[in-house]
């Protein structure tokens, strides 16, 4: 680290558990991002300011009028852009020495397996079910932890998927790909915007910490926890997952079809 940089990461390394190792560990790493709207928005800021050194940003819209409630990576001059592009520009005014990459599509299989092994972390930052289960199968096949969050109206919830971790649920294990809840997009539903900002934050404070090591007693990450938020009384509940035994994705039936690379969780 240079002098500039340990001044401009100095308010993380006046904490006891952060070190320049720590900083170093951010700096080297590689975020994926799917989805630069309400969670990602706010998500991608906060990687970019704590020293995320390449964040690449998946998201096939362009920027409108109703994204600025909440969306507060973009404004009102970028209105018509692609999402990807106005989140750089903002990304860049924060901290330009970011290697930000964009991809102005929609994330299916193929895009997913070819980014999805490169990253040390994926944020799952968008508002589809069938996408949601296709990021939680690349990131089981790529053996890369999965934060997840998900807000509609006034309600939000977020946990941890590390498949790094034997014991560790998958999306699929909560979320039954075969059971679609109904359809609950924010065009359709609305969305109370501190809750969707909240979340994207989280998402990326649970995203620092695997990148800069910092998990361990001191720190315990979402996995195997699902905190949901009521935005109406600011009460958060809290529920203990387990990984089911006969997931298909994750379980042996899912393991057996997708062969899985393995990493080694850091502590």
């Amino acid at each position: 680290m240079n002098d500039d940089q340990r001044l401009r990461y100095s308010r993380h390394l006046l904490l006891d558990e952060w070190s320049e190792e720590a900083q170093a560990h951010l700096l080297n790493a590689h975020a994926l991002v799917i989805g630069a709207g309400g969670l990602g928005a706010p998500a991608l800021m906060y990687l970019a300011s704590a020293g995320v050194g390449r964040i690449t940003v998946i998201d096939p819209d362009t920027v409108d009028l109703t994204n600025l409630q909440r969306q507060i990576a973009h404004t009102t001059e970028r209105i018509g852009q692609t999402k990807v592009s106005s989140a750089a520009a903002a990304l860049a005014q924060i901290n330009p020495e970011a290697q930000v990459h964009t991809v102005a599509q929609a994330a299916d299989a193929e895009l997913l397996a070819h980014w999805v092994p490169q990253a040390d972390v994926v944020l799952d930052c968008t508002d589809h079910f069938a996408i949601r289960h296709q990021i939680n199968r690349a990131c089981i096949e790529a053996g890369v932890p999965l934060v997840s969050a998900a807000a509609v109206r006034f309600d939000g919830q977020i946990s941890v998927f590390d498949p790094r971790v034997d014991a560790s649920p998958c999306y699929a294990c909560l979320f039954p790909p075969d059971q679609p809840p109904p359809e609950t997009r924010c065009a359709t539903l609305g969305i109370f915007a501190p809750v969707v900002g909240m979340l994207g934050v989280m998402q990326a404070g649970e995203a620092i910490k695997i990148l800069a090591r910092l998990e361990g007693e001191a720190h315990i990450l979402l996995a195997g926890r699902l905190l949901m938020l009521d935005g109406r009384s600011w009460r958060w509940t809290e529920l203990r997952v387990r990984r089911e035994p006969a997931c298909p994705v994750c379980g042996p039936q899912g393991t057996e079809q997708h062969e899985q690379p393995q990493r080694t969780a850091r502590a």
